[in-house]
């Protein structure tokens, strides 16, 4: 497989902290770190304003931050106690411990997670294994006649 994509959905969260732009920019800032994935830019970090009582978006706060390995998002939704975060890389990474650690870190009462297996496709012709690499390009360069 080419990369896990880890999406999480938080219930019950703590309303002040999913309305708390620095909060949320920390918990971008940190995760890479928890999880052994680097960062290759700092994280975005914006306020959603409300959009009224009628509208689905009621305000929030939203962000990403770029890895070296894929990248992390967060939506937040203060008003419902609710949080998505989706975490994708090409690294392999633990997901109970990064949904465990969210969940802790938003006070949130219930995660719903969901696994995907991206690039299964894409892994037959850029493989993990170096021997695999070396093999798929030496046959690349030297085709047989």
């Amino acid at each position: 497989m080419f990369g896990p994509h880890l999406t999480l959905d938080f219930y019950g969260c703590d309303k002040k902290k999913l309305s708390d732009k620095k909060f949320v920019h920390k918990i971008l800032s940190e995760m890479p770190d928890n999880l052994g994935m680097n960062k290759f830019s700092e994280p975005q970090v914006t306020e959603v304003p409300s959009q009224g009582q009628n509208s689905f978006d009621r305000g929030g706060i939203t962000g990403f931050v770029i890895l070296v390995e894929s990248h992390m998002t967060i939506h937040t939704f203060p008003e419902d106690g609710y949080a998505s975060f989706d975490i994708f890389s090409c690294k392999e990474f633990d997901t109970r411990y990064a949904a465990d650690l969210l969940m802790k870190r938003l006070a949130a009462a219930k995660v719903e997670t969901n696994f995907i297996t991206r690039g299964r496709e894409f892994v037959k012709h850029y493989p993990r294994s170096e021997a695999k690499a070396v093999e798929i390009a030496l046959r690349e360069r030297n085709p047989r006649k």
